[in-house]
């Protein structure tokens, strides 16, 4: 087999590596149907069977009570951002944001098209290195809407901000879908790109509360409409078959490492080793994050000098440890280190980080 790197990337990242050899073997041929998953029918008695499958192991993973719907969409998160408020928006109700990063200013872009939003608190203020604390949501809100982690600036929520009892929280969980346990009933509505902690690029995770499906406005779109999706279980159109199944594969495996729990378990230990590095360097690495805001999915730092960084990028790769630049908002260098990143290439980068320091310090 071709030599792996340690794939640091912040989306479309790494995968485990048991999900992969299995994909590969079933590539030609599915469970004995002579046909790969990308060629069989997604009205097939095959692909019903691993579709269920999927969504049966998001709702076991995340412990979902029955009133929450599982869908497999496309459009990626992005297409999102439109469709919460145009499933959620209430005529004469604004919308409420929370503004921590580039996501989270996207969605707003999108969510003022269909009405007035207020944004009720941000991290803009200090170029977006921490949570806001003690956020408030009206109760003359639509719905409240957050970033459950921002990839550019490392930064996590830890404590999710209570809502009004009629103000559904919405969360954009790209980067951090099963990163650590939640509980689900805080949330009206989920919803996640595979392609950094659960699958491949090409669907998008969405969890709806049922109460929710029938505030969409019959005149819009089908497609635009989450119950259209929701009353065909994802199979309204045809579904992302390949991505969905690489997902299931993903899930399977991560509940075979014992689910979310262990998992968390794992990325809290994966992002203290890193953070550690960090703060025992002596200033040699600054972390762009607040120490209460981390994200335990994409640790953020920068060097003290853009040449520096530039060097350490480069002699991280000739190490076989991909993806490390910084974005450029921010500079410096980003470790995203989801679900599937092992804990020996979180260690294998740390030790990097300490020689790198001691040559160049």
């Amino acid at each position: 087999m071709t030599k792996r790197v340690y794939n640091f990337y912040p989306g479309p990242a790494t995968l485990p590596l048991p999900v992969l050899k299995k994909a590969q073997e079933e590539l030609l041929d599915y469970k004995g149907t002579g046909m790969s998953v990308m060629e069989l029918s997604h009205r097939s008695k095959e692909y019903g069977e691993l579709h269920q499958e999927a969504v049966d192991l998001v709702k076991e993973l995340m412990n979902l009570p029955d009133e929450y719907h599982v869908l497999w969409l496309q459009g990626g998160a992005s297409t999102q951002f439109y469709m919460v408020p145009v499933n959620l928006k209430i005529d004469g109700k604004h919308m409420e944001y929370v503004n921590t990063g580039a996501w989270a200013k996207k969605a707003i872009k999108e969510a003022k098209l269909y009405g007035d939003v207020n944004i009720v608190a941000s991290s803009e203020d200090e170029n977006f290195s921490y949570i806001p604390k003690n956020i408030e949501f009206s109760d003359k809100a639509s719905y409240a809407h957050i970033t459950g982690n921002n990839t550019i600036y490392g930064t996590e929520y830890h404590e999710w901000p209570k809502t009004p009892d009629d103000v559904p929280l919405v969360c954009d969980m790209s980067s951090n879908i099963m990163d650590k346990v939640i509980d689900p009933k805080k949330f009206g509505v989920i919803y996640a790109g595979a392609q950094k902690n659960i699958g491949p690029a090409g669907v998008t995770l969405v969890i709806v509360r049922e109460d929710l499906l029938g505030r969409v406005p019959e005149n819009t779109p089908t497609m635009q409409k989450w119950k259209t999706h929701a009353e065909k279980n994802s199979l309204f159109n045809t579904p992302p078959c390949w991505a969905i199944y690489i997902c299931k594969l993903s899930l399977e495996y991560n509940k075979s490492l014992g689910g979310v729990p262990a998992l968390e378990k794992t990325n809290r230990k994966k992002a203290k080793i890193l953070y550690d590095v960090i703060d025992k360097s002596d200033g040699f690495y600054k972390g762009h994050a607040k120490p209460d805001s981390r994200s335990l999915m994409n640790v953020t730092f920068n060097l003290q000098t853009p040449e520096l960084e530039e060097k350490c990028v480069k002699e991280a790769a000739e190490r076989g440890l991909i993806g490390l630049k910084g974005h450029r908002s921010v500079g410096g260098m980003r470790a995203s280190i989801y679900n599937a990143m092992t804990l020996e290439g979180v260690e294998t980068l740390a030790e990097f980080m300490k020689e790198f320091q001691e040559e160049n310090q």
